[in-house]
């Protein structure tokens, strides 16, 4: 069966950013898929900003503590190492809420969601802003360029050199973790490389360091400048030289193109797709863009068995529907406590492997939150919700119990700019209908429950129409428009995209 432009944009959108945007709601069927993608790599082009968000007191802090250490003064007290991880942690939360609406509002869909890839491909917590700032700058920055000059910036970046432990890889006294996860989750994979291999690279990256406040240093009295033998090859190596040796592997571009043909095509592996795609990724030197428009601009894209294949992660979730209905958020740390209960809070990964994503998204009580969610933002809808107990991804504030819930505008509490004792999140959403509403001026009252199927999902739904018209607001049009968007959104098909 042919595919309607609609439905092919749709999951383009999907796919290579979060979902359409209300405003691109009524040129999905006008544009070709193709002209869609040019559309979107153009909006990309342009250079991110850094983002910074801590706070003066804190680089002051900071600067205190640099100064503390090049005049080899004692350490510094518990109170200002307290004080230090109360501000990184208030940093990474403004981390993740500033990022979070790039994601929703930027025109740069592409490049977003690239480097929401980048961020589960190298994965790395760490309660330090500086570093986790950085570490952001440099996925966005190449999220669509060169992945071998990435994964030099990623090696060498204080986030990641700390959470795996390199500030400890020394001369005669080497530490294994960095080496063991550059080749087992950034490069090759598991099983594409030796015990010995591991030891040899872990001697290259001796000496890798980095500043309290993010900057590298390469500590040349504490590298090893001796002969290591890494996957074949034998010399002198230093730690980028390693880095090339695994880009040189063919192993490596098949290891990244099967995780983003996973990520942004199907979980169920075409493997002679993924040959060829990784042949022409490990020719062109690893241009991220060449793979990607290989994959986007092709027809086997477009099969009706990758659309509604994969199923939505958190964040992906709650972007979405952000983007399909724009809304201000009186409190906008309520959508970091939905991350956290639903399984991916943003700069807290799991462990250096990343979220498993797929159906591990899903199991009883994350879809009966899932579920909840576009009625929780819009009505006066409360709830209880346990989540794990653990103080790092909870920034300070640990608290079993937490009551969500959702306030329609002008109604309920603000809720206060801290964590620390809050037992109630008031999302407060004040939804803005105009442009969403405006889609379907020309649809008859009969048709509207299906055009709004057809906008909001990638799957036939399960649930019939006449039972969505029967819980919907019947008293006007704008009020079945509205009600009918909120049911469809809450159906198990809107997880899948």
């Amino acid at each position: 069966m042919s595919l309607s432009n609609q439905v092919k944009n749709q999951h383009l959108l999907w796919r290579a950013g979060f979902g359409p945007a209300v405003e691109q709601l009524g040129d999905l069927s006008k544009y070709s898929p193709k002209q869609f993608y040019t559309a979107l790599k153009k909006a990309s082009a342009k250079k991110p900003e850094y983002i910074d968000v801590a706070d003066d007191y804190l680089k002051g802090l900071m600067m205190g503590i640099e100064e503390v250490g090049r005049q080899q003064k004692k350490e510094i007290s518990a109170d200002e190492k307290k004080l230090r991880q109360q501000k990184s942690r208030e940093g990474i939360r403004n981390l993740n809420m500033y990022w979070m609406h790039e994601m929703v509002n930027s025109a740069s869909q592409l490049r977003e969601k690239m480097a929401f890839f980048w961020h589960g491909h190298f994965a790395c917590r760490n309660l330090n802003v500086f570093y986790q700032q950085g570490l952001l700058d440099i996925i966005r920055r190449n999220a669509l360029g060169n992945f071998g000059v990435m994964l030099k910036e990623v090696s060498k970046s204080a986030a990641m050199l700390n959470f795996l432990n390199n500030q400890q890889n020394r001369k005669d006294h080497p530490n294994e973790n960095f080496a063991r996860e550059v080749m087992e989750l950034f490069t090759l994979g598991r099983g594409n490389y030796t015990e010995n291999d591991v030891k040899e690279a872990a001697r290259a990256f001796t000496g890798w360091s980095a500043s309290p406040k993010g900057e590298y240093l390469f500590r040349r009295f504490q590298h090893d400048y001796g002969s290591k033998t890494v996957l074949g090859k034998t010399g002198n190596f230093d730690g980028e030289e390693v880095l090339n040796i695994l880009l040189d592997q063919k192993q490596t571009a098949r290891f990244i193109t099967k995780k983003i043909y996973k990520f942004f095509v199907n979980e169920k592996i075409d493997e002679a797709k993924v040959d060829w795609l990784a042949d022409r990724f490990h020719k062109s030197d690893y241009e991220i863009n060449s793979l990607l428009e290989d994959i986007f601009i092709s027809d086997w894209f477009y099969d009706e068995k990758n659309i509604g294949a994969l199923i939505k992660s958190p964040v992906e979730l709650l972007v979405g529907i952000q983007r399909t209905l724009p809304m201000k958020l009186e409190n906008e740390e309520a959508l970091m406590l939905l991350q956290r209960v639903l399984g991916q809070l943003l700069f807290y990964p799991p462990n250096v492997a990343g979220w498993p994503g797929g159906k591990a998204w899903i199991d009883s009580s994350s879809l009966m939150m899932r579920m909840r969610i576009p009625k929780l933002i819009n009505d006066a809808d409360e709830m209880n919700v346990n989540a794990k107990d653990d103080d790092d991804t909870m920034m300070g504030m640990k608290d079993g119990n937490i009551q969500m819930k959702g306030i329609k505008k002008g109604g309920g509490q603000k809720a206060g700019a801290g964590y620390a004792g809050m037992r109630r999140q008031l999302i407060n959403a004040d939804v803005d209908w105009k442009l969403y509403l405006k889609n379907y001026e020309s649809v008859v009252r009969e048709k509207l429950a299906d055009e709004i199927s057809k906008t909001l999902l990638q799957v036939k739904s399960g649930v019939s129409m006449d039972l969505i018209k029967q819980y919907s607001d019947q008293t006007g049009r704008e009020n079945f428009i509205k009600t009918a968007t909120l049911q469809v959104m809450s159906l198990p098909e809107y997880q899948l995209c």
